[in-house]
């Protein structure tokens, strides 16, 4: 008997084990597919070729010459051969080449002293006319040259330039940009940006990242963004790592200046000097080299739309500042990222807003290493003005009207009394053309201005509705409410 307890001990344990391990095992298939981004190789590159070998010409393009930027100094030149490449370009000295090592090499190479345009040589490289992006994530891994006067970038820019819309109004996004510390950020730190209309140049919505402990841009880091519909999410050294979050709804003017649901070209560059960040000097290194490791494009599968629940209605009066929220609890399958929320009311001359408490950004929730979230959508209505329409209403009172009517018929017949022949006969008929005006007037309009109701300049009561919609890092759309993922509508009711 004991023997038989035993085998049976025995394979219960081993049966829950293996259950165990089956369960673990579907929960970790469950998140690494709700996490999987697939490598676009037709438009990502390793760098691997031999010393000095092509340049993939179906996928990379280079600037060339003065591109009037900022009075920098650096004039462009593509690879050596470029029959683009006019002088300073040096024949036997490359701007861009392959290292044989699996890195594209950027080196920008002092020519004079001078600080005019074309003292120095350096290499862009671009996309346009080979490769756009829309959504998805791009990155690259890069080792950053270090000295004054130097603005190595990794960034896009709205492809629509091309078509005629000017900068900022076609967008851009930069990844990474390194300045020295005159500029704002030195060897530890880097900046991301988005720049549009209303918040561009100095007043680009960025953030700085501070590299840990002794680490620098000189070591390998790697650099990119996860991009999709009405949010843009920068990371440093994995998508996991991500620092900063601009989405529609922070940009100045509103979601209509969000201008980054269309196509973007991929631009790589070492700048030299020009108004910002500063001059190069005795210091600077020469040449001074930026390595790119490789540049990846990845797309992401399809994640599940989320699950928004069935949250309150909300009831308030007009102008209230509390009552006039309603909570959502939302869900989503593990590792599936993170997604925008917006919102929008029929309610007239009223406003939402959504409250996630999300520290990196309040519209945003987050699925990466959770399946529930939550959010508050807020409601601020336009109180009525309790003022009669003494003073706001479309017709004027008659009360004061008839009052000074009367005051004036007053006045003549005193004075027709004291008058005297022709001038008493028109006195006496002025005051009668007035009695019958006032009548008139006392007659069309009433006489008190207590029966006007009150104003109602704010939210007029009634039923209304707030709509939160939802957007996933794999939707693909052109970020309209219509083409959210997901989206439920709230009652709202104004008193």
């Amino acid at each position: 008997m004991a023997m038989i307890r035993w085998r049976n001990f025995r394979f219960s344990f081993r049966s829950g084990f293996l259950l165990a391990i089956l369960v673990v095992s579907l929960a970790g298939a469950d998140r690494a597919d709700a996490q999987t981004w697939n490598l676009v190789s037709s438009k990502s590159d390793e760098f691997n070729g031999p010393a000095y070998s092509s340049i993939d010409s179906t996928k990379w393009r280079f600037d060339h010459g003065n591109l009037n930027v900022n009075n920098e100094l650096e004039w462009y030149c593509g690879p050596v051969g470029d029959p683009q490449n006019a002088a300073p370009c040096d024949p036997t000295k490359a701007n861009v080449f392959i290292d044989g090592s699996g890195h594209l090499v950027f080196q920008a190479l002092r020519i004079n002293n001078t600080l005019v345009n074309g003292s120095w040589t350096s290499g862009r490289m671009q996309t346009n006319g080979t490769m756009t992006f829309q959504y998805g994530r791009l990155e690259s891994s890069m080792s950053l040259p270090v000295g004054a006067g130097l603005w190595p970038a990794f960034w896009a820019l709205g492809s629509n330039i091309f078509a005629g819309v000017p900068w900022p109004g076609c967008g851009e996004i930069d990844f990474m940009e390194n300045v020295p510390a005159s500029g704002g950020l030195g060897p530890m730190k880097i900046r991301s940006t988005i720049h549009g209309p209303g918040y561009s140049g100095g007043s680009g919505l960025g953030q700085n990242f501070t590299f840990p402990g002794s680490s620098d841009v000189t070591s390998f880091h790697t650099y990119g963004t996860i991009w999709s519909p009405n949010m843009v999410q920068f990371y440093v050294d994995g998508p996991n790592n991500v620092f900063f979050i601009r989405t529609a709804n922070d940009v100045p003017g509103g979601s209509s200046q969000w201008v980054f649901n269309h196509p973007f070209i991929n631009i790589t560059n070492l700048a030299v000097g020009g108004g910002f960040p500063g001059n190069p000097d005795s210091t600077t290194p020469n040449p001074a080299t930026m390595l790119v490791d490789y540049i990846h494009y990845y797309q992401r599968s399809t994640v599940q739309a989320p699950t928004l629940g069935n949250p309150p209605p909300i009831t308030v009066k007009a102008g209230a500042t509390t009552g006039n929220s309603s909570t959502l609890m939302i869900g989503d399958s593990l590792g599936s990222g993170r997604v925008y929320l917006s919102c929008s009311t029929t309610a007239p001359k009223a406003a939402c807003t959504i409250a996630t408490g999300n520290t990196l950004n309040s519209n945003v929730i987050d699925f990466t290493s959770s399946t529930t979230a939550s959010a508050t959508v807020t409601v601020a209505t336009t109180t009525n003005s309790m003022a009669p329409r003494f003073f706001f209403g479309p017709r004027p009172p008659s009360r004061p009207l008839t009052a000074g009517v009367a005051f004036l018929v007053l006045v003549f017949l005193a004075l027709a009394l004291r008058a005297q022949g022709r001038v008493r006969r028109h006195l006496w008929a002025s005051a009668a053309v007035l009695i019958l005006v006032g009548a008139a007037i006392a007659g069309c309009g009433g006489n008190s201005v207590t029966t006007v109701p009150p104003g109602n300049n704010g939210t007029p009561p009634g039923s209304y509705s707030v709509t939160v919609y939802a957007f996933t890092e794999s939707n693909a759309s052109d970020g309209t409410n219509a083409n959210a993922d997901a989206h439920v509508d709230i009652p709202l009711t104004v008193n």
